[in-house]
């Protein structure tokens, strides 16, 4: 039996939560003992707790912002779980969890570690200060890491490049989802009534955490400019987080509140999406964006930024449209051109489920199985 620790900061509704709630729960649990353990408050709390049971362990000084005396004593409570868990393998997710965890696998003697990346930490909207010391903290914890999990070719091209790790000891594992249940989720007619929505008119939508890497004040001007030539046009979007005030003010200065539909966080993606005439992402940085996979899945075009992981799901023209990060005029007139030419939108959205077999879920569990294996062979 080999026994796993995944560690993560938060468990927020994002893709490298899912995932890693999913591949806990889904690991094959006559060969794997695993634990999760992650900060607490997060918002999938209680699906990791009927996931896993008491395989579940919360840390509450495990938190997102830096705070070295929490930091520290977050460091303390891993260092002790693993002594007294001695697990053969620590797994962790997201930068936080990522240096501590790793820290702490490494001061309690754990055998082998792998990290996943979801994205770095690091990116050119930060001063170079702070991207440095990121860039520097992840080079120092690489000193602990056996394996690297890439989810993105560009993520696993850019470790190789900054130094960070080298090609032979990171492996590409697409981040997964349950691929039929948004190609099959019924397009309900209650379903827009329960938002708000009136039956027949174009839909524009996105689904992301309200922080500034999604950019969701982006998403709201490409809607206020799309509101002006497209009268009929409504706009959603799912997720919440710390922006949520500045988009909402930003919906009244745009003299949308009657079109605009923040819809906070749901569970019910897979029919708001069956809903959807387009998909809309404006991140600055990605991993890899998976509710981009679920808007393919679910046979809608997608105008996303051009950035990292989203170049290598989206190709420009056949799928959807790609655009500079920041570009709000260009990102409207793409979602504008589409809302004019209803076949061209049926066109893209009939390629966009092609070629999805590479991110299936269980899939993505197998891949780790397997690096779990020689991990074990090896080192343990």
């Amino acid at each position: 039996m080999i026994r796993v620790c995944h560690v993560i900061t938060l468990l927020e509704l994002g893709g490298a939560q899912q995932n890693t709630i999913y591949t806990c729960s889904k690991l094959d649990s006559s060969r794997f003992d695993v634990t999760l353990i992650a900060g607490k408050g997060g918002y999938l709390d209680g699906d990791a707790r009927r996931l896993l049971g008491g395989r579940v362990t919360f840390v509450p000084q495990l938190v997102r912002e830096v705070r070295p005396a929490r930091d520290l004593r977050a460091f303390l409570a891993l260092t002790r779980l693993f002594r007294s868990r001695h697990p053969d393998i620590v797994h962790t997710h997201s930068s936080k969890a990522g240096i501590l965890g790793r820290a702490a696998a490494w001061a309690a003697g754990v055998p082998a570690v792998v990290h996943s990346i979801h994205g770095f930490p690091f990116n050119d909207y930060q001063s170079w200060p702070v991207r440095r010391g990121y860039l520097l903290a992840e080079k120092l914890a690489a000193k602990w890491t056996d394996r690297f999990i890439a989810v993105s070719r560009r993520n696993a091209e850019q470790g190789v490049t900054l130094g960070i790790f080298d090609a032979d000891s990171v492996r590409l594992i697409r981040s997964g989802f349950d691929i039929e249940a948004f190609a099959k989720a019924p397009r309900l007619a209650e379903k827009r009534r329960e938002m708000g929505v009136p039956a027949g008119v174009p839909l524009v939508g996105t689904v992301a955490c309200l922080k500034p890497q999604k950019a969701p004040l982006d998403f709201v001007d490409v809607c206020a400019r799309v509101a002006h030539s497209k009268r009929d046009a409504h706009f959603i979007m799912v997720g919440d987080g710390e922006l949520r005030a500045a988009v909402e003010s930003r919906v009244r200065d745009a003299k949308l509140t009657d079109r605009f539909h923040l819809l906070g966080w749901r569970e019910d993606v897979a029919d708001i999406l069956s809903q959807l005439s387009i998909f809309v992402l404006t991140s600055r940085w990605e991993g890899l964006p998976r509710a981009v996979l679920q808007a393919r899945a679910a046979s809608l075009p997608v105008v996303a930024t051009a950035v990292d992981g989203t170049v290598e799901v989206i190709e420009d023209g056949i799928n959807g449209y790609l655009c500079p990060a920041g570009d709000i005029p260009a990102m409207a007139a793409r979602v504008t051109e589409l809302l004019s030419d209803p076949a061209r939108t049926r066109a893209m959205g009939g390629r966009a489920r092609e070629g999805l077999h590479e991110f299936d879920q269980d899939g993505m569990v197998r891949e780790q199985e397997r690096l779990y294996d020689e991990l074990a062979q090896r080192k343990c």
